[in-house]
C-alpha cells in the first residue's frame, strides 16, 4: 500500500553530467511546490552549486560520491569521468537513499531519475516501489535506444563507411540514415559503461510506471504513438524550459543584452555549443572566417580558452560585427528581437528552448543524440538545416547563413518554427498536454495512484 501524501518520500537519482542536472532539478522543483508535504531527497555529486539559490524546503540535496579515486588524474575526456561515475553509482545511490530513509524517517515510496541510470529499476523493484525515468531528449532518440537490438539484428554492427545507408524498418520513421543513430547503438565503443547502460536503459523502460520525455505529444507524434503503445505509460511533460523554468533569471554580466539592442531585428547569429561539446579547432576557424566574410552580426558564447583558436586579427578586425563573450544568458538571447539564427550543437535542450523562441537554427550535430536531433529539426520539423557536410567549413557555412537569414527562405523557417512554437505554449497551458501528464505525473508518485 503507498503511504499518504502527507509522509511521501521520492528518491530523484541525478546523472550528474551537462545539462541532465538542471533539466531534472527543474521538473524536481514543480512537483515539489505542488506537493508540499512530499520529501524529494535530491542524490547528486554538486549540490552546494545547484542549491545556492531558492528551492522549496521540501528538497532535500543528499551527496553521493562521484566515483574518482583519490589520487586520480583526469584525462580531460569527459566520458572517462561518466565511465567512474557509473562503475559506482548504483552502491553509492543505495547507501545515500538508506541515509535519507534514516534522517527524514519517511520510507522511499518511489524512485524516480535519469533515465540513463536504468539500473534505478532494480532499486525500485528491491524496495517494492514504482521506477519512474525520465528521458531528457525527445522521443526519436528514445525510441531508437528501446529498438536497438531490432537495429543491430536487421543491420549489423558497423563502424565507418555504412553512415549513408538509409533505415526504413522503425516505427515511426519514414526513414533514418544510419550515420544519424546516437552514438553506442551501432558506432563508437558499444562496451564503454555509458554505451552498456543506455542499452540495458532501452530494454528497461517498459517496466517502467511511466516513462516522462522533456517534450510535448504534439512535437512527434507518430513516435510517441508507437512508443506509448511499447510502455505502460509514456508521458511528455516539457519542454520543461517551459513547463518549469529557472526560478530566477541569471544575470547578464557580461552585457549581451545592451549590445542587442543596438542591432536589427532578426539580423544576429547566436552561437553557442553547451557545455561539452565544441567543434575542431579547424572548425572554430573556419566558422570565424564565415561570419567575418558575410558580415553577419554574431553574438558567440566561447570559452576563454578556446579564444585562443580564433583566427589572428579576428577579434578586433569584428569588433564592431560581434560580440565574443564567456557565457551568455541563453534563454534571453533567443528571445530577444535581433536574434535571427541560433548555430548549435543540436542539444535537445538548446533545440527546446530554440523552440520556445521562434529561432531557426544551423546544426552542428556533435556527438550523442545530436544527429537524430539535427536529423528531426531538418527533415521533420523543418525548422532550421545542418551545416553541409556535417562540419563547419567557410564556404557551407556562409550558405547555411544565407539560407536561414535570407528574405525569402528564412522567412520559411520563421514560419515553420512559429506553428511549432504555437504546439509548444499550447502544451503547457493549464489544460494542454503536458500540463495534463505533469498531473498524472502527480497523481503516480505522490499519492501512489495510476500504478
Amino acid at each position: 500500500m503507498a503511504n499518504s501524501s502527507t509522509d511521501r518520500h521520492v528518491a530523484i537519482l541525478v546523472f550528474p553530467f551537462a545539462s541532465h542536472i538542471g533539466i531534472l532539478l527543474s521538473l524536481v522543483r514543480r512537483l515539489a511546490a505542488a506537493a508540499p508535504d512530499t520529501t524529494f531527497s535530491f542524490y547528486n555529486t554538486t549540490n552546494e552549486s545547484l542549491f545556492s539559490g531558492p528551492n522549496p524546503e521540501n528538497i532535500k540535496p543528499i551527496p553521493i560520491w562521484d566515483g574518482v579515486p583519490d589520487g586520480y588524474v583526469f584525462t580531460g575526456n569527459i566520458e572517462d569521468t561518466i565511465n567512474l561515475f557509473l562503475e559506482t553509482a548504483e552502491e553509492a545511490f543505495k547507501g545515500a537513499m538508506r541515509i535519507a530513509e534514516a534522517e527524514t524517517g519517511r520510507r522511499i515510496g518511489c524512485v524516480m531519475g535519469d533515465a540513463i541510470l536504468s539500473f534505478a529499476c532494480d532499486v525500485a523493484e528491491e524496495m517494492g516501489v514504482p521506477w519512474v525515468p525520465l528521458w531528457v531528449s525527445g522521443s526519436c532518440s528514445l525510441s531508437i535506444h528501446y529498438y536497438t537490438d531490432l537495429i543491430r539484428k536487421t543491420v549489423g554492427i558497423h563502424d565507418v563507411g555504412h553512415e549513408n545507408e538509409l533505415l526504413k524498418f522503425i516505427p515511426g520513421f519514414p526513414e533514418l540514415r544510419l550515420g544519424d543513430l546516437p552514438g553506442g547503438v551501432l558506432f563508437g565503443n558499444l562496451e564503454s559503461p555509458f554505451s552498456i547502460m543506455l542499452h540495458k536503459m532501452g530494454k528497461t523502460l517498459p517496466k517502467a510506471a511511466a516513462v516522462l520525455v522533456n517534450s510535448f505529444e504534439e512535437l512527434e507524434p507518430e513516435l510517441n504513438k508507437d512508443l506509448n503503445s511499447k510502455f505502460r505509460k509514456l508521458l511528455n511533460v516539457g519542454p520543461l524550459n517551459l513547463t518549469s523554468p529557472p526560478p530566477s533569471p541569471h544575470v547578464d554580466k557580461y552585457g549581451c543584452i545592451p549590445w542587442l539592442e543596438e542591432r536589427k531585428a532578426a539580423s544576429v547569429a547566436y552561437i553557442s555549443f553547451g557545455t561539452v561539446a565544441q567543434p575542431t579547432p579547424d572548425e572554430v576557424v573556419a566558422l570565424a572566417k564565415a561570419l567575418e566574410a558575410s558580415g553577419t552580426p554574431f553574438l558567440w558564447s566561447i570559452k576563454d580558452n578556446l579564444k585562443e583558436q580564433l583566427p589572428e586579427g579576428f577579434l578586433k578586425r569584428t569588433s564592431e560585427q560581434g560580440k565574443i563573450v564567456a557565457w551568455a544568458p541563453q534563454l534571453q538571447v533567443l528571445s530577444h528581437s535581433s536574434t535571427g539564427v541560433f548555430i548549435t550543437q543540436c542539444g535537445w535542450g538548446s533545440m527546446l528552448e530554440s523552440i520556445a523562441a521562434g529561432i531557426p537554427m544551423i546544426g552542428r550535430p556533435v556527438f550523442g543524440d545530436h544527429h537524430i536531433n539535427g536529423w528531426m529539426m531538418e527533415n521533420v520539423l523543418k525548422i532550421g538545416v545542418r551545416v553541409e557536410g556535417g562540419i563547419f567549413t567557410e564556404s557551407a557555412t556562409m550558405r547555411a547563413l544565407e539560407l536561414v537569414l535570407s528574405r525569402e527562405s528564412g522567412k520559411n523557417f520563421k514560419e515553420q518554427i512559429g506553428h511549432v512554437r504555437e504546439l509548444a505554449l499550447k502544451a503547457v497551458e493549464p489544460k494542454g498536454s503536458s500540463s495534463e501528464n505533469l498531473k498524472t505525473l502527480l497523481d503516480i508518485i505522490v499519492t501512489g495512484q495510476n500504478f
